[in-house]
Parts: structure tokens; sequence; C-alpha cells
């Protein structure tokens, strides 16, 4: 019994030590795994804090250096995540916030800077273009006190060249929003045609016609200038980009609504797809708060924005989209008609230096058949070819067009100066030889 005891107390210990044994085993396992399980944990931390990390970096390194780059040039790419798995959670929204918010910052900065440079600019625009005035006026009144032609020739010349100083003064400071600077009476179309070519260099290469209906027609004193402004730059541009051997043709055309359009002709090369793009963005009315001073060049071009800026204000439309028939650019400026009105020109002739409106083109008159011919053959079915006299009409056939009556007093003032100095050029005997 002793024995039988002794043996079944061993087997009892036998089996709770393997059960202890299994539970050490088991307990070792699952701390194992517990430990595994955590350095996994801490590990893939470890992993994430080191993208969201990269991507901070990332952010201030190339998004937000390329955001500044797009918002002054649109064809700069912005770039995107570093790391696509952060795509579609709370730390990318924070960053699309913070990329948007940066944006918003910047783009106010550039316009508070940009509205400091226009003042500082208009302010000083508007200086020069006062003097320059003044000059215009010192030097129209010398011309009429000096008879030596020599003299006038030079007066002339530095008239030109203040011209065209002041026009160059005037689009800067459209584009800074200031009045052209000139306030004009109601003008004849024609008049404020050929007075725009005559501010550039290279005047003599534009060639105006008119097709006018009505002769008298004018433009209202309020838009005469920022017209005659856009004008001068639009045929600036076709005189620069076309050689210096090639006309530039203006036309003027009544349209059937009542409007007048003047359409540039250049045989120059042309613009690309690009620059016609860009163009039409600075000639739209909607894009006229938002263009820059930085974004017109460096150094800045400033044609087209300050045409941009006078079509806004006064109503006139401007098109450059179009291609010349001698593969160059065509450039459309249209009056609608309430910026339209007539002058009486007996009252208020025409300048003689105005283009004349061109002759209607006379109808086709055709010589009646003879009698013979117009009698068919009865004894033929088939058509007879009836043959038309060697004639040609007669020039009276053509309708009269009358020539547009000029007042003698008006054209003498004109021309008087001139033609003093050319007669004391002439003159056989010079005074001082005479003393």
């Amino acid at each position: 019994m002793v024995l039988g005891a002794t043996t079944a107390a061993g087997a009892v210990a036998t089996a709770l030590l393997a059960r202890s044994r299994r539970a050490l085993v088991a307990r070792s396992a699952a701390q194992s795994e517990a430990l595994n399980t955590s350095q996994q944990r801490e590990q893939a931390l470890q992993e994430q804090l080191q993208q969201l990390g990269d991507e901070l970096q990332h952010l201030v390194a190339n998004r937000l250096p390329g955001l500044a780059l797009h918002l002054v040039s649109p064809h700069h790419p912005v770039p995107g995540l570093k790391h696509e798995a952060l795509a579609g959670t709370v730390y990318a929204s924070l960053h699309e916030a913070v990329l948007g918010h940066y944006s918003d910052t910047v783009a106010k900065e550039r316009r508070r800077i940009d509205a400091s440079a226009r003042a500082a600019l208009r302010g000083a625009c508007q200086d020069i273009q006062a003097l320059s005035y003044r000059l215009q006026t010192q030097v129209e009144a010398l011309q009429s006190d000096f008879d030596d032609p020599r003299l006038l020739d030079s007066l002339f010349k530095v008239d030109h060249l203040n011209e065209q100083a002041i026009r160059l003064v005037q689009k800067a400071a459209i584009v800074c929003g200031a009045w052209p600077g000139h306030v004009r009476p109601d003008t004849y179309v024609v008049e404020i045609v050929s007075g725009a070519s005559s501010r550039l260099h290279g005047y003599e290469r534009i060639k105006i016609s008119s097709r006018l209906l009505d002769s008298n027609l004018a433009v209202v004193g309020r838009a005469a200038e920022p017209i005659a402004v856009a004008l001068t730059e639009l045929m600036a541009n076709a005189l620069e980009h076309s050689r210096d051997d090639l006309a530039v043709e203006a036309g003027l055309i009544q349209t059937g609504n009542g409007s007048v359009c003047i359409i540039i002709d250049d045989a120059g090369t042309g613009m690309s797809a690009e620059a016609v793009r860009r163009g039409v963005r600075l000639l739209s009315v909607e894009e006229q708060q938002d263009t820059l001073l930085t974004e017109l060049g460096d150094p800045p071009a400033l044609g087209l924005a300050a045409i941009g800026r006078l079509v806004a204000d006064h109503g006139f439309q401007v098109s450059i989209d179009q291609v010349s028939p001698y593969n160059g650019v065509r450039a459309v400026l249209t009056i609608p008609p309430h910026l339209l009105t007539t002058i009486d020109e007996t009252k208020e002739p025409i300048s003689a230096m105005a283009p004349l409106p061109a002759a209607p083109p006379a109808a086709p008159q055709w010589p009646a058949p003879a009698a013979s011919d117009s009698t068919p053959d009865d004894g033929s079915d088939l058509p007879q070819r009836r043959r038309r006299a060697r004639t040609e009409p007669a020039r009276s056939d053509a309708p009269e067009v009358a020539p547009r009556e000029l007042n003698p007093e008006v054209a003498r003032d004109t021309w008087s100066q001139f033609q003093a100095g050319l007669a004391a050029g002439l003159a056989p005997n010079d005074s001082k030889e005479d003393q």
C-alpha cells in the first residue's frame, strides 16, 4: 500500500510538473509574441514617422517653391506628394491647407507690391508727360516764329522725337491706371488714324486707305485719345515685326451695323500660338485686374497691356488672333456706334493730311448685243454662240464721285509756314549778303 501510495504521489507530481512546464512554455511564447508585436509596432511607427518627416521636408524644399513659381508662370508644375500612401489621409489634407494658405498669402503680397510699384510709376509718368507736353508747346511756338527751312526741319524732328517719348511714357502710365493724359474734342475717324501713325518712327511705311461711307464720321471726344493710343500701339507692333522695306496697311471700313473697323495688316513673322493666347489674355476685360507688372516681361512689354486697359475702360474692341493676307498678323480695332458721332464739315473741315475716301467700284457695263446676233438660226436646234463686240465701256458710264471740297483758307493756314520757309530757302539773295 505504501508502495502504491508512493507511486500515485509520484504520478501526480509528474503531472503537475508537466502542467507547470507547459504553462511556463506558453507564458514564454506569449511574452515572446508580445515582444515581437511590440517591436513590429515600434518599427512601423518609426517608418511612419520617417515618411511624415520626408513629406514635410518635401513640402518645404519642393512643393512650396514649386507653387511660388507656378503663381508667377502657370506652366511651372506644382509637385505632388512624395509618398502616395499618404494620399487621402488627414496629414495630406493638412499639407493641402498649408499650400492654399501659402498661395493666398503670396498672391496678396504680390498684388500689394504691384500696386505700390504702379503708384510710383504712375506718378513719375504723369510728371514726365506734363514736361513733354510743355516741350511740345514750346517747339510748336518756335515753328511759328521762324522761317529758316533748316531750323524748321530740325524743329520738326525734335517734335517727332518728343511725340515718340510721350507715347512711351503714355502707355506706361495707362498700364498703371492713369488717364491717357490728353483730352480731345470730337475728332474725325480718318484724322485719328493718320495722327496715330504720325507718332511712330517709320510712319512713312504705313499706307492708310478709307472706305468710309460718311466722310464726316467722328469719334466722341472721351474716346478719341484712347482709340488713338490703341491704334498707335497696334501699328507699332506691325512695324516692329516686319522688315523695314515692307509696308503696313491700315484700312477703314464702315460696317452694316454702324460700327467702324480699322484693319491693320502686316507682312511680318506672325505670332506663335502661345503669343496669341497671351495677347488675347492681355486684351481681355476680365483679366485686367489680375495682370501684374512682373508678368509683362523684362523689360516689360506694355503695348497690349495698355490696349487691354483702354478696352476695359472705354468699350471698343480689339482682336489680334487673325492672319493677314501676307501671312503676318491682322489686328482689328472696332469702334461701336455709341462711340461715333458726326461733325459739320463746313464748320470744321477735315485735315488736308487725312486720307480721302476711296471711290466706290464702278458697276460693269456691257454693250448691248447686235440685232443680227440676237436672232437665232431657225434651221438649227443647237444653242447659238454670239460674239461680243470688242468695245470697252466708256469712262462716262462709271458713276462720278464728287471730290471733297476743302476750305482754301484752312489749307492756306496749314501750309503757310512751310511754304514761307521753302520760299526763303529758294530766294536768290540771302539777307545777310545784301547787307
